[in-house]
């Protein structure tokens, strides 16, 4: 299974406070270090509407930088080691190469698609384009109906063809809007299928409130499965009303194999009030773990990602796996310094 880490954007883009570009950095940076090899790392949007990406160039720029640096090394730095197992007796370890890691970045319209350009070739590895299966949310989040966004799609497609730069697209409200309650699931595959004959290689379908379940769920994916082949469908569930987790579980029995996950679930939309968070990488980690479903990440590294920069922000994690597996290593490490100064009884 791969997991498309999307704290960094999706995570962070309804926070009121603007993070300096290096902590977003520091943030990807700890991830890759975790195995995550596919990162939404900023949107090109305007400031005006979503002014915690207004710093987005300085974050893809900086990590290109980074990863050119890395690549000039004649050293190992440009792989890490990662755990992929729970079983710290039965450690098994996967090589991460830096240029295997997948930037992504939104990019709603052409100026967006431009600037992404101008961070350098090779800054930028995928870009992502959205739209809804709702009319109200479409006018709402991008000021046009449905098929007026996917002819101002139509530039940005071009531009990304023309540099050789893989298209992601999303699709917002797929189990229910804000606006309009219920969502045909017919909307959903035919806006899923305008997107993949528009180029794109992955649809992201999105439960941007939170409201679905299994059963709506599975439904809604065979819908979609009449338009577009099964391996191009990705899953993104906010976890408002705590389905997320089962949602996946449900999702994965139908042949997905790509979900949307945000570090410490962070994250929300500006657009649809009362939507929480997107559902935590680390409790889907730990649940395909528990499935034998190798997503290649390091449960460990990634509570440390998670606990980085809940700090940064003043925020508690959303998490119930991070809460939990974070106060077990306190408390083993509280255990072993304690041991060290001779303070155990036998």
């Amino acid at each position: 299974v791969k997991i498309v880490e999307v704290g960094p954007r999706d995570g962070l883009q309804n926070e009121p406070s603007i993070l300096p570009p290096q902590t977003k950095i520091s943030l990807i940076q700890k991830l890759i270090k975790a195995g995550c090899t596919n990162i939404e790392t900023a949107s090109f949007v305007s400031p005006k509407w979503v002014p915690a990406m207004a710093n987005a160039k300085d974050v893809v720029m900086g990590l290109h930088k980074w990863r050119c640096q890395q690549g000039s090394d004649t050293d190992t730095e440009t792989e890490c080691e990662i755990d992929t197992t729970t079983n710290s007796e039965s450690q098994s370890k996967t090589q991460l190469h830096l240029e295997d890691v997948v930037f992504s970045v939104l990019t709603p319209n052409e100026r967006g698609m431009l600037d992404a350009l101008s961070c350098g070739d090779g800054a930028v590895n995928e870009v992502a384009i959205f739209a809804a299966a709702s009319e109200t949310f479409s006018y709402k989040n991008l000021g046009c109906d449905i098929d007026t966004s996917m002819t101002r799609f139509t530039n940005v497609v071009d531009l990304a063809k023309e540099h050789n730069i893989p298209i992601r697209g999303y699709v917002s409200c797929v189990l229910g809007c804000p606006y309009e309650g219920h969502i045909n699931t017919s909307n959903v595959a035919k806006v899923s299928e305008q997107l993949a004959q528009l180029g794109c290689h992955e649809i992201s379908l999105g439960d941007t409130i939170g409201v679905g379940t299994p059963h709506q769920t599975i439904r809604m994916l065979n819908e979609v499965q009449r338009a577009i082949d099964i391996e191009m469908i990705a899953v993104h569930f906010h976890d408002t009303y705590g389905q997320a987790l089962a949602n996946i579980y449900a999702a994965l029995g139908e042949g997905v194999q790509t979900i949307d996950s945000a570090v410490g679930g962070l994250g929300g939309c500006p657009y649809a009030k009362g939507a929480s968070g997107n559902v935590a990488t680390e409790d889907v980690v730990y649940m395909l773990n528990g499935m034998d479903i190798d997503c290649g990440i390091d449960l460990h590294e990634l509570i440390h990602a998670s606990e980085y920069i809940l700090n940064e922000l003043g925020k508690e994690s959303n998490s119930k796996c991070g809460k939990a597996l974070a106060a077990k290593l306190k408390d083993k490490a509280s255990s072993t310094s304690t041991a060290a100064d001779g303070k155990i009884c036998a």
